[in-house]
């Protein structure tokens, strides 16, 4: 009994010792997150997004970003790589590139060219079958974690999520809670790539405003959105769109006259929360193994949230869903014709719903719309 007790100490010990001792490169600061809003009024419980219907199954895994062309087309890139555009009845796909990276967000040329962000590769232009990297570095400092991107004519603006940390050792730049975030515009007709706005926490999800007079980047750890104002007056300030979210704001869209749609990855955690002021535990749990990393951060029972604001960044609207079966973790959300498109980090399939489950008023979809396609069927491009 003795001799297992000893044991059970000496493991424990060197647990404890690996905990503190370690090396590892996370250096994470103090803070104090706002105390997260309450699940009432516009942001109360609801299972809106529930039943949804699941698109392009069988396909790949992760269709993280989306971005739907100008024939309703839907283009999304997968985790091994793969970027592929769905046929707007859902019933076949064209492979129309392997960036040989991990693709994330969706844009498009005025010419309908699809322009993605990977987060490994960098920003690049899909073309004849071909990833071409249009910007790899910005300043002379490498582009880690390429993540979402808008376009708006020559103009392509897209963000760099961490200077520091890559897409595998994301969660260790949410644990270190330092800006090493950045927004960057890449000019076509130049070829150019320069820095709009640094200093961002985690810069993730990008949708250009009205006009291209300001671009919206969510800045995920922060559990904000900022707006940088790129024309006009205001043109370089920052300011603030929307402020305390009730989860980690992802990708964003812009439905080209009256609302900005965004994804939310995650409720907010209130643990995390609650390790703000405490850098060093932080610290002890980046030592941890990602796997275990991983099982912390995500509850097995899935929530899925979308949240639509108007252009002041009042919430405009509200669609959640908490079970084993929701559709999560939601990090891209495309309004379309009838339509609101879903994208996923993790999940098998795009998903959308009718726009009217979410905007009063909104014309519903013509009928039949309930029955999903079958499994689609590639085709050569």
């Amino acid at each position: 009994m003795r001799t297992l007790l000893a044991m059970l100490l000496t493991g424990l010990g060197a647990v404890v010792a690996y905990l503190l001792l370690a090396p590892t490169d996370v250096d994470p600061v103090a803070w104090q997150p706002p105390r997260a809003p309450a699940a009432e009024g516009p942001l109360a419980v609801n299972d809106r997004l529930k039943d949804l219907q699941r698109l392009a199954a069988g396909i790949g895994i992760g269709p993280e970003g989306i971005g739907i062309d100008a024939e309703g087309r839907v283009i999304t890139g997968f985790d091994d790589g793969r970027v592929i555009r769905l046929s707007a009845d859902g019933r076949h796909y064209e492979l129309l590139a392997d960036t040989g990276g991990r693709p994330l967000g969706i844009a498009f040329t005025a010419d309908d060219t699809p322009i993605v962000a990977d987060a490994v590769k960098g920003l690049l232009r899909i073309e004849a079958g071909q990833a071409r990297v249009l910007a790899s570095e910005a300043g002379g400092v490498p582009l880690r974690f390429t993540d979402d991107v808008d376009s708006s004519g020559t103009q392509i603006v897209f963000s760099d999520a961490s200077t520091k940390f890559g897409i595998r050792a994301y969660l260790h730049d949410l644990l270190e809670h330092r800006p090493h975030g950045r927004l960057l515009v890449h000019d076509s007709a130049t070829g150019t790539t320069t820095e709009l706005a640094r200093d961002l926490y985690f810069a993730n999800g990008v949708a250009l405003g009205p006009g291209g007079e300001y671009v919206l980047v969510a800045e995920t750890s922060a559990y904000r959105i900022s707006r940088i104002w790129l024309r006009g007056d205001k043109a370089g300030r920052r300011e603030l769109f929307a402020d305390n979210l009730p989860g980690f704001p992802d990708n964003l869209s812009f439905n080209g006259r009256d609302r900005v749609w965004v994804a939310l990855a995650n409720p907010r955690d209130p643990g995390l929360d609650a390790l703000g002021e405490w850098p060093q535990l932080r610290r002890l749990l980046a030592r941890l193994p990602a796997a275990i990393q991983q099982r912390l951060a995500f509850s097995p029972i899935k929530h899925s949230l979308v949240l639509g604001f108007d252009l002041e960044g009042r919430v405009i609207a509200n669609l959640q869903y908490h079970g084993t079966d929701a559709y999560a973790p939601i990090t891209s959300v495309e309004e379309h014709g009838h339509w609101l498109y879903l994208g996923s980090l993790s999940e098998p399939t795009i998903a959308r719903l009718p726009l009217a489950r979410a905007i009063v008023g909104a014309e519903p979809p013509p009928d039949g719309w309930q029955q999903a396609p079958a499994r689609p069927q590639q085709t050569s491009p």
